[in-house]
C-alpha cells in the first residue's frame, strides 16, 4: 500500500557484497516505506537471495561497499540477532529441520526473547498455548505440528506454513520471503499468501523473492524490480511481473544495455552530451520506476 506519509524501513544504497571472494551484489539501491510489498524478480544466479541473505546477516555473505539503514539504525553493524530482535524477519526458501525441538517450545522462546526486548509481556506455557493457537488459524495449520520437532517430517508445504507461522508470532517490521512459493501446489500456495496478507499492516512491510508471477496473483506487489548480475535494472509496478512472464527477461537486459551504451557515448562527446544522457537514461529509468531501484544502473 503505497502512501506518501509512510515511513522508511529500509534504505539500502550502493550494496556490494561478496562469498567466497566471489562479488555477487555489484551496487543494490533500494527503499522500502512502511505497507509497501516489494518484490524481486530475475533469473537463476542474479543475486536474489545473496541480497536476502546479506540484510539477515549470514555471516557466509561479506560485505564489501555501501550502506543499509534499517529505521534509521546501520543494519549492517548489527548481528543476526539483534537484527531479528529489531524486527528483520526471513522466511528460508529452504527452512531447516530442527530434531529434538518442539515447534511450539521453539515459537514460545522466540516470542519471548522478542517480548523482552520491545518491553513487552512474556507469556507462560498456558498462556502461549492460546496465544498460537490462534495464529494457526491464519496459515490454517493443524495445532497437533506444534507438538513435532521444528520441520521434521513435515512437507514442503508444512514447512512454509510454518515459515509464516513464525512470521505471524514475531510480527517483524520487515519481512523477507525468499521464494516462499518454491516447492508449493496451488492449495498451499493460497494458503501461505493468504497469510501473508492478514500479515501486513500499514506499520510493516515485505519484500518477496520469486522466480514467478504466479506468487503476485495472491499477494499484490506495490514495486517489481528485476535483478540481474547484481543489480537491480529495472523497477515497474506490478504490470511488470506480468510482461515478465510473457517475455521472459532478456528483453530487460537488452534494453538496459542499449541505455548504458547511449549513455557511454554520450560521455565519450563530451560534459555536455553525457548530462543530456544522463537525464534522459534517468528519466527512462525513472518512468514506472516508483522511487527504488532505478539509480543502481
Amino acid at each position: 500500500m503505497i502512501s506518501s506519509n509512510s515511513k522508511v524501513i529500509l534504505e539500502v544504497r550502493n550494496l556490494s557484497a561478496s562469498v567466497a571472494g566471489i562479488e555477487i551484489l555489484k551496487g543494490i539501491n533500494l527503499t522500502v516505506r512502511s505497507g509497501e510489498v516489494h518484490a524481486i524478480m530475475g533469473p537463476n544466479g542474479s543475486g536474489k537471495s545473496t541480497f536476502s541473505k546479506v540484510l539477515a546477516g549470514h555471516p557466509g555473505y561479506t560485505v564489501t561497499g555501501g550502506e543499509v539503514l534499517f529505521e534509521g539504525q546501520n543494519l549492517l553493524e548489527l548481528p543476526p540477532e539483534e537484527r531479528a530482535r529489531n524486527g528483520v524477519f526471513l522466511a528460508f526458501q529452504y527452512p531447516i529441520e530442527i530434531p529434538g525441538v518442539s515447534n511450539s517450545a521453539f515459537l514460545r522462546l522466540t516470542y519471548n526473547t522478542q517480548q523482552a526486548h520491545r518491553g513487552g509481556e512474556e507469556l507462560d506455557p498456558l498462556e502461549f498455548n492460546d496465544f498460537i493457537q490462534e495464529k494457526c488459524k491464519i496459515v490454517e495449520m493443524d495445532p497437533s505440528f506444534l507438538d513435532r520437532s521444528v520441520n521434521e517430517g513435515f512437507s514442503g508445504g508444512e514447512k512454509k506454513r510454518n515459515e509464516i507461522l513464525q512470521m505471524a508470532v514475531l510480527d517483524p517490521r520487515l519481512a523477507i520471503l525468499d521464494e516462499t512459493d518454491s516447492g508449493l501446489d496451488i492449495d498451499a500456495l493460497r494458503i501461505v499468501a493468504s497469510g501473508v496478507n492478514k500479515l501486513m499492516t500499514p506499520d510493516n512491510a515485505v519484500i518477496m523473492v520469486t522466480h514467478y508471477q504466479r506468487l503476485l496473483n495472491y499477494i499484490t506487489p506495490d514495486f517489481v524490480h528485476v535483478m540481474r548480475r547484481g543489480r537491480i535494472i529495472k523497477t515497474g509496478g506490478k504490470e511488470l511481473a506480468l510482461e515478465l512472464e510473457t517475455r521472459g527477461y532478456d528483453w530487460v537486459d537488452d534494453e538496459h544495455q542499449s541505455a548504458a551504451d547511449a549513455h557511454g557515448r554520450a560521455s565519450a562527446a563530451g560534459p555536455e552530451h553525457a548530462g543530456a544522457e544522463a537525464d534522459a537514461h534517468g528519466s527512462a529509468s525513472a518512468a514506472g520506476a516508483g522511487r527504488a531501484g532505478a539509480a543502481s544502473v
